[in-house]
C-alpha cells in the first residue's frame, strides 16, 4: 500500500507527518528548526528521500536545510546566494529605481527529474537556482532584468516571488508569479521572460488592465494538461487555456473571489479547489464558516465542501502555499490554517478530518506520495 508524507512549514518550525494509504492516523515528527519560520518545505519528485526547507529568521537570516532521509535528519545546505559575483545573507540587489533587498526565500521548487536541482523564489522578487543540492545558488538574472522591473510593487506581504511552476513536457518552460507584478513565463530556461497577464484586471492600479502590476496570489497547473493554468488573484479566480497568454474569470458562484491558495485534483484536470476569505482587509472565512470550494468544471460552477470543517466562529486564514494534493487513487487534499490546524480529506474534499489542532501558524503544506 502506498504511503503519504505531509510536510508542514510553520511560524515556529517544520513538521513531518506520515500515514498509510488510508490517511486516517498520522505520526508527527518535529518541530525541526524550532523557533524559526519555515516559509516552505518541499520534497523532490525525483527522489522521495530528498527534502528541502526554507528556514528564515529576521535576526539570523536565511538558511536552506536539506534532508536525505525523508525528513528524519537535516543539515544546513547553504545560506549563500550568489548575485552578480557577490555573496551575502541580506543585501544583494542594486536595481533601479530602488534598491533590491534580500529578505527571505518564499518558495522552493525542486526539479521534476534531478534531486540536486532546485529553484528558489525570494523577496524582493528574484529567481535563483542550484544544481548541486543547495550548496550554492546563482540568480537567473534575466527575470529581474526585464524592462518592466521598475513597475513591480510589493503586495501587503512584501514583493515576493511565491510561485514557481515547471512544465513537465518542456524543462525550458517555467512560470513564476510575483506579488505585486503578475505572472511571467520563460520558454528558454530563464534567459528571457514574457509577462502573461492579458485579461487580468486590478482596480487598484492606475491602468487596471496594464501588462504588469497585478497582485497574483497563486497559480496552479495539472501535469497532464500543462497549458491550462488556474489562478487565485487579489480578487478574481482566473483560468488560462493557452499557457497564460490570456486569462478569463471563473469565479462563478463563489461567495467571494478573494483568497490565497488554489490547487488542482491529481487525476481530474478540470477539478480545482480554493478557500475563499471575506476580503483583502478581513482575512477570515465569510460568516465565520470554513469552507473549501470545489469546481469539477474548471471554474464554471462551485460547490461548498463543509463536512468536518468548523461552520461557526472560525476566523482563520489559509495562506498561498498552505494547500496540497496527493496522487493516490482517491485523491487526498490537505490544508493548514493560521490558527495551527491541519485538515485532510482522503475523498477529494467530500469530508474532512482535523489531523492537527495546535501547530504554530501554518505557512506551507506539501505532500509526497510514497510507494
Amino acid at each position: 500500500m502506498s504511503k503519504v508524507r505531509l510536510l508542514v512549514g510553520t511560524r515556529k518550525g517544520a513538521f513531518v507527518l506520515n500515514s498509510d494509504g488510508k490517511r486516517k492516523t498520522w505520526k508527527i515528527s518535529g518541530p525541526f528548526f524550532g523557533g524559526w519560520a519555515v516559509y516552505h518545505i518541499k520534497g523532490s519528485p525525483a527522489d522521495p528521500s530528498r527534502i528541502y526547507a526554507s528556514q528564515t529568521s529576521d535576526w539570523f537570516g536565511q538558511i536552506i536545510q536539506r534532508s536525505d532521509d525523508g525528513g528524519r535528519t537535516w543539515e544546513p545546505a547553504s545560506n549563500q546566494f550568489k548575485y552578480q559575483g557577490r555573496t551575502g545573507k541580506h543585501l544583494w540587489y542594486d536595481g533601479k529605481p530602488h534598491p533590491w533587498e534580500f529578505k527571505r526565500v518564499w518558495h522552493l521548487e525542486p526539479s521534476l527529474t534531478d534531486p540536486d536541482t532546485v529553484y528558489a523564489g525570494v523577496e524582493d522578487a528574484a529567481l535563483f537556482k542550484t544544481t548541486n543540492g543547495a550548496k550554492t545558488w546563482a540568480e537567473i538574472s534575466g527575470l529581474r532584468q526585464h524592462k518592466s522591473g521598475s513597475q513591480w510593487m510589493p503586495g501587503a506581504g512584501g514583493m515576493g516571488l511565491h510561485t514557481i511552476l515547471l512544465d513537465p513536457r518542456d524543462p525550458q518552460r517555467i512560470y513564476i508569479a510575483i506579488s505585486a507584478a503578475g505572472v511571467f513565463r520563460t520558454d528558454d530556461g530563464g534567459k528571457t521572460w514574457k509577462p502573461v497577464n492579458k485579461g487580468l484586471r486590478s482596480e487598484f492600479m492606475p491602468n487596471p488592465t496594464a501588462e504588469v502590476g497585478h497582485c497574483v496570489h497563486r497559480i496552479a497547473m495539472h501535469p497532464s494538461n500543462p497549458d491550462v493554468l488556474f489562478m487565485q488573484k487579489h480578487w478574481d479566480v482566473m483560468r488560462s487555456d493557452n499557457a497564460g497568454d490570456s486569462w478569463t474569470e471563473v469565479s462563478g458562484n463563489l461567495p467571494t473571489d478573494f483568497g490565497f491558495p488554489i490547487d488542482v485534483h491529481a487525476h481530474e484536470p478540470q477539478t480545482i479547489f480554493v478557500v475563499p476569505i471575506k476580503s483583502d482587509s478581513e482575512h477570515y472565512p465569510p460568516d465565520g464558516k470554513l469552507r473549501v470550494y470545489r469546481s469539477r468544471s474548471g471554474g464554471k460552477e462551485w460547490q461548498a465542501l463543509t463536512k468536518g470543517l468548523p461552520q461557526r466562529d472560525c476566523y482563520v486564514n489559509v495562506l498561498r502555499d498552505a494547500m496540497a494534493v496527493d496522487k493516490l487513487d482517491s485523491c487526498g487534499i490537505y490544508f493548514g490554517t493560521t490558527g495551527g490546524q491541519v485538515y485532510a480529506s482522503s475523498d477529494s474534499g467530500n469530508s474532512w478530518q482535523c489531523i492537527v489542532h495546535d501547530f504554530p501558524a501554518v505557512l506551507s503544506v506539501e505532500v509526497q506520495t510514497l510507494k
